[in-house]
């Protein structure tokens, strides 16, 4: 009941819209963001100390009725979340966000199985830090649950080599039935997982899927966000709900 009545007033107001993205000059070319305050739902996945700089995914915070879950790859989580947090707005060495371990992750047991390339979506618990929830700091992500394959989007992403991110507009294409495409340059290693952004405030993809994102730094894929990601989505409420009210989750 709880989540149905949250699903009523997410479709009534959104509680956490994000402020429009300004287009960059050309489309599909990407520059780097060193005041991330407008990306600050977006943020790099690291393994291990912050300082070390090991990041290696990115992912966003998506609206929730706990206001505790981020969207990424499923490839990102496949060694699970043990030893990984999510640094919200990470740029230059400060998190200016804080630190936010990792708990529980929600991957559909069709990719657990096959690594299907049309199932590589996962989710992420992000606990509560100092009695605040992630959301409340940053905001969070609607997620999509219509996909238009002429659509423009924003991508945000933390290549590994760097320390900051990058962003980059463009329109979007379809690739086969099940997957979409875009031109954007230079997401290299560590963008999985990056959000493609429509609207300003809602997400439609990740990047992940084919050739679990793209082999070449200029053109990235996405799963389609049917219903398998959206019943992944509630899945992974149910299963914080759950451990909120000190159920075992399924």
């Amino acid at each position: 009941m709880l989540l149905l009545c949250w699903l009523v007033m997410a479709a009534i107001g959104r509680t956490a819209r994000a402020a429009a993205l300004p287009l960059p000059p050309r489309l599909g070319i990407s520059h780097t963001i060193h005041a991330t305050s407008a990306f600050a739902m977006v943020g790099a996945i690291f393994r291990g100390n912050v300082s070390d700089g090991d990041h290696f995914c990115t992912a966003s915070v998506v609206d929730s009725p706990g206001q505790d879950l981020i969207i990424t790859a499923a490839h990102c989580l496949d060694g699970g979340t043990r030893g990984l947090s999510f640094v919200p707005g990470y740029h230059d060495g400060q998190a200016p966000y804080g630190v936010w371990p990792l708990s529980t992750r929600t991957v559909d047991p069709r990719w657990t199985k096959g690594h299907s390339e049309d199932l590589d979506v996962a989710f992420a618990a992000v606990p509560p830090m100092g009695g605040r929830r992630i959301q409340t700091v940053v905001g969070g992500y609607q997620l999509s649950s219509k996909v238009s394959t002429t659509s423009l989007v924003h991508i945000t992403g933390y290549p590994d080599s760097g320390n900051a991110p990058i962003t980059c507009a463009n329109r979007i294409t379809a690739f086969g039935s099940r997957q979409l495409r875009i031109y954007c340059t230079d997401f290299t290693g560590g963008t999985s997982g990056s959000p493609w952004v429509t609207d300003g405030d809602t997400v439609m993809g990740v990047i992940g899927g084919y050739q679990e994102g793209g082999n070449t730094p200029d053109i990235s894929y996405s799963p389609y966000f049917g219903d398998a990601v959206q019943a992944l989505y509630r899945r992974a409420i149910r299963r914080r709900m759950g451990r909120s009210a000190g159920q075992r989750p399924r």
